[in-house]
């Protein structure tokens, strides 16, 4: 595997651009330093509910994190994030809630990552992104996968400890690739998966297995999905996706093979689009692009040479 190099690109990733956030780690089992921290008057924090925050508009068109200094914040027990510090000494914490807090000024309002992750600065961003995951992980893993007892939380929300048999639980990743594979005559192969709508066509993907390489599941999954084999894989970038819970790791992959013949399972229909036909797809609404958070959309603008249309998140 190779590593592709992209001379061009100026424009991020959604959500991998650098935070100005330390998780400082080495401090989530420091109970004493945690309670200094959330007590100290210019700590920050904001309620997560559902994979959703509160967003507002600045007077100077900026979107923002709806945060709180801690004295102002919602009670709650033991479902208190320690997120990390910034650059300045500000800690900052989340606060997971079965519902989101009212607003007195009715200006906020609630949003999950698609949207937010395309209008928050990247502090903002990297802040969600680790909440939004982290409170989907305490959600789903409740009880010891070793005794069935149900666990408790410690390290600010990074572990969770059965007090019956002692086995710690970690917040789970799990690892998918997802890869723009183009031919010979350098055409793009963009599926479309059995539960979209008519005209959504992306990037192929799909999670790695047990004991496999990434290239091994990048070539396994194009073959699997739409029987087309793959040669050359070259690594991008990755992506967090909590969605619940991935990491996506995004390849350009060349396809040694030409004849589609889609799994009927996953992939409902795929095709082969030169950049002038995939123009043309998107002029006259035949294809929709991917939405601008996705590293699909990333991965397919490497190939295509200019930004896709935009459409809105949802």
């Amino acid at each position: 595997m190779t590593t592709w190099t992209d001379h061009t690109a100026d424009r991020p990733i959604s959500l991998t651009a650098p935070s100005g956030i330390d998780r400082a780690a080495h401090h989530r089992l420091d109970e004493a330093w945690l309670a200094a921290a959330w007590s100290h008057p210019t700590t920050r924090c904001f309620v997560v509910s559902g994979g959703q925050v509160l967003i507002d508009e600045t007077p100077d068109g900026r979107t923002e994190l709806v945060m709180t200094p801690s004295f102002e914040a919602p009670l709650t027990e033991a479902h208190r994030y320690f997120l990390g510090t910034d650059e300045q000494g500000v800690s900052y914490f989340a606060l997971q809630k079965d519902s989101l807090p009212g607003r007195m000024d009715q200006s906020a309002r609630p949003a999950g990552l698609r949207e937010a992750g395309l209008l928050l600065p990247p502090r903002d961003a990297g802040l969600m992104v680790h909440a939004v995951a982290l409170e989907n992980w305490q959600r789903l893993h409740r009880f010891c996968s070793r005794c069935g007892e149900r666990t408790v939380i410690a390290a600010a929300g990074h572990i969770r400890r059965c007090p019956a048999c002692g086995a710690e639980h970690y917040p789970r990743t799990d690892p998918a690739v997802i890869m723009a594979v183009t031919d010979d005559k350098d055409r793009i192969l963009l599926g479309r998966q059995v539960h979209w709508p008519e005209g959504r066509f992306s990037t192929l993907a799909g999670f790695v297995e047990p004991g496999e390489s990434i290239e091994q599941s990048v070539r396994r999954e194009v073959f699997e999905e739409v029987g087309i084999a793959v040669g050359e894989v070259e690594y991008v970038a990755s992506q967090p996706w909590p969605f619940p819970s991935s990491l996506m790791l995004g390849f350009m992959a060349h396809a040694t093979s030409i004849d589609i013949h889609v799994d009927g399972d996953e992939i409902h229909e795929a095709r082969w689009f030169s950049r002038d036909e995939l123009r043309a797809a998107f002029d006259s609404g035949e294809v929709l692009p991917p939405y601008g958070i996705s590293i699909a959309a990333r991965l397919i603008e490497l190939w295509y040479g200019e930004p896709l249309p935009t459409r809105s998140a949802v």
